[in-house]
């Protein structure tokens, strides 16, 4: 049978998934964990969807996605390991990581140590930069890779489930998808509005006080 489009933003990552299937998977989530700014989170989730309709394998899903991510931060690790800041001061605003937003990562990351590795996969920015402020920050090898792995395994078992389990019930769901879609899109457009506000603010802030 048949199964509906897929609504929305994942409708628009689907034709990628359906011409290259498992190699999107593991060369997006591979190259948005050490900075390039590609949807690696979304193609994942639309890849967890897949497999639950049955398109993929969701295991394979998985498996692919943990070890891309791990091997992405483990770049990232390197290139702040043995680059430097000079290196990400230099290529950073390629992907999209500026000298201030390096230094906050590693002001925050200064204060929680080891246990952000494995939570920074859920916070958009950290997830990136992740490896790279390890790196800076020299942290142990061996360390970073455990919590690391750690980090990888909880969040591509969140996404893969929660997809997964959408895709199931996917002939269910997006009636309800498309019916409220108008209402998620103008409750996303005043988001963003607020955040570049906030963002504006911060900078005539930051001007006033420089």
């Amino acid at each position: 049978m048949t199964q509906p489009p897929l609504p929305g933003v994942l409708a628009d990552v689907a034709p990628v998934l359906d011409h290259w299937g498992y190699p999107a998977v593991a060369g997006l989530v591979f190259l948005e964990d050490f900075g390039v700014p590609v949807p690696g989170e979304t193609i994942l989730i639309v890849a967890a969807v897949y497999a639950g309709a049955g398109r993929l394998n969701l295991i394979l899903v998985a498996v692919i996605a943990f070890v891309a991510a791990v091997a992405g931060d483990n770049v990232g690790y390197a290139i702040g390991r043995f680059g430097g800041h000079r290196m990400v001061e230099r290529y950073g605003r390629y992907v999209l990581l500026t000298p201030a937003r390096v230094a906050k990562a590693e002001a925050f990351f200064a204060r929680h140590g080891s246990k952000i590795v494995a939570v920074a996969r859920f916070v958009e920015g950290l997830r990136q930069a992740n490896g790279i402020i390890a790196g800076l920050a020299e942290m142990p090898w061996r360390r970073f890779l455990l919590f690391n792995a750690l980090g990888a395994a909880l969040w591509v078992g969140v996404w893969v489930t929660f997809g997964a389990l959408a895709g199931s019930h996917l002939e269910t769901l997006y009636p309800a998808i498309a019916r409220y879609e108008l209402y998620f899109l103008v409750a996303l457009a005043v988001l963003v509005v607020l955040l570049v506000a906030r963002h504006l603010h911060r900078r005539r802030k930051e001007r006033a006080e420089g």
